[in-house]
């Protein structure tokens, strides 16, 4: 039976905890100990679309008796806190090594249980035609946490512009040819788009972010190409509630047909590509 979504609005990281919980006063349990109301909402925190989007998909075909409320918070912390405080009970809007170095820094349990989509990420460039007009020195805005730096770098790597060892994590430190010189400047990840409109040679982004100063990864100077899904968008869970009852509903939710056949809606548009098999076909 599909299900409507439950929509809490952008919150601020302190405010997540009192505007997501739903109150012992609205759990209902039934004399025979039957699941309660409150046991059977799933929070999901995310961002931006189109991973809001596929929150609020999936919370149309969940299955009876659970119901999705999407937590929808402004930045790239919020929602990992989210879910290690167990103020939300999964994330959809990282990849695994984003995740992992989240871990390491907070020490956290939380894992990646199923892959959605990759993102068409690449690099843009407000003057070049090709890659054959990158001058000496350029310079060149990626991101500034570890993981998407590294992805970015790897990017440069398979065009031939640098040369980084063959490891998920890489910086500008291990770069061991650069025979551009390119200059490297490291940017919040949500302020990319500022680089590119500032004339940043050359500017790493994702098509989610890019499209709101009007570009498309077909407008893109180069794209990455990596068919191994290392940086597909996730859900990620505390690993305590991975095989929970819960879990595997919103498991069942964003892996089903209608959103992977919205997802081949958006890949027809180059955007992304899904990560996991059309179900039709399992």
């Amino acid at each position: 039976m599909k299900k409507g979504l439950l929509f809490t609005g952008v919150l601020s990281a302190g405010l997540l905890l009192a505007a997501c919980g739903n109150g012992s006063e609205n759990a209902e349990s039934t004399a025979s100990g039957s699941t309660t109301s409150e046991d059977t909402v799933i929070k999901v925190a995310s961002h931006t679309t189109p991973m809001t989007d596929i929150v609020e998909l999936a919370a149309e075909v969940v299955e009876d008796p659970y119901t999705i409320e999407l937590v929808e918070v402004s930045d790239n912390i919020q929602y990992n806190e989210a879910v290690l405080n167990d103020e939300a009970d999964a994330s959809f809007a990282q990849h695994e090594p984003f995740m992992e170095v989240f871990n390491e820094e907070r020490n956290g349990d939380l894992v990646a249980i199923q892959p959605i989509y990759n993102a068409v990420v690449g690099f843009y460039a407000p003057e070049y035609e090709s890659i054959e007009d990158i001058e000496d020195g350029a310079e060149v805005a990626i991101p500034s946490d570890m993981t998407n730096e590294a992805r970015a770098l790897h990017i440069l790597d398979a065009q031939g512009l640098i040369d980084v060892p063959d490891e998920t994590f890489v910086t500008v430190d291990d770069i061991t040819e650069n025979d551009k010189n390119l200059n490297f400047t490291h940017v919040d990840l949500l302020n990319l788009n500022a680089s590119y409109e500032d004339g940043v040679d050359l500017v790493f982004n994702y098509p989610t972010y890019i499209s709101e100063i009007g570009l498309t990864p077909e407008e893109a100077l180069f794209l990455e190409e990596d068919d191994s899904n290392r940086f597909a968008l996730q859900i990620v869970t505390r690993e305590g509630n991975a095989d929970s009852e819960k879990i595997q509903a919103l498991k069942a939710a964003f892996t089903s047909q209608e959103v992977y056949d919205y997802l081949e809606e958006l890949a027809a548009s180059g955007h992304l590509e899904p990560a996991f098999e059309n179900p039709s076909e399992q």
